[in-house]
């Protein structure tokens, strides 16, 4: 069974860290690019970061650049975002998913991406 599973959210003040993480079982992300996603309550659902297979190529949404960093660890089959001076506009439940593209390709479209983790909540608040 192909799955993902995100973890690391939490409650966190303005201007704290948490550092998400998206495993993957049943099949191997070598040759996934991989993206996060974010939804806050009431809003459409919203890209925040990619990277592709080789992790040679990354891209971040505006809101989230300078302060996001997305990494990934093939051989732990996991993906990373290092998320920094959180802002409780960074309030959301945080999706990881896969995109079956090798290589160099990345992407922020979220219609490339086919297998979705379940998410998980961060709260940014004093």
């Amino acid at each position: 069974q192909l799955q993902l599973v995100e973890s690391g959210g939490g409650l966190v003040q303005p201007g704290g860290s948490l550092r998400l993480s998206c495993t993957a079982s049943g099949f191997t992300l070598d040759y996934y690019a991989i993206g996060w996603f974010r939804q806050a309550p009431g809003k459409e659902r919203e890209e925040v970061s990619c990277i592709s297979s080789s992790a040679a190529n990354t891209n971040y949404a505006d809101s989230v650049k300078g302060r996001f960093t997305i990494s990934r660890d093939n051989a732990k089959n996991t993906v990373y975002l290092q998320m920094n001076s959180l802002k409780p506009e960074d309030t959301a439940v945080y999706y990881c998913a896969a995109a079956p593209y090798g290589g160099s390709w990345y992407s922020l479209s979220q219609a490339l991406y086919l297998y979705w983790g379940q998410g998980t909540q961060v709260n940014v608040s004093s």
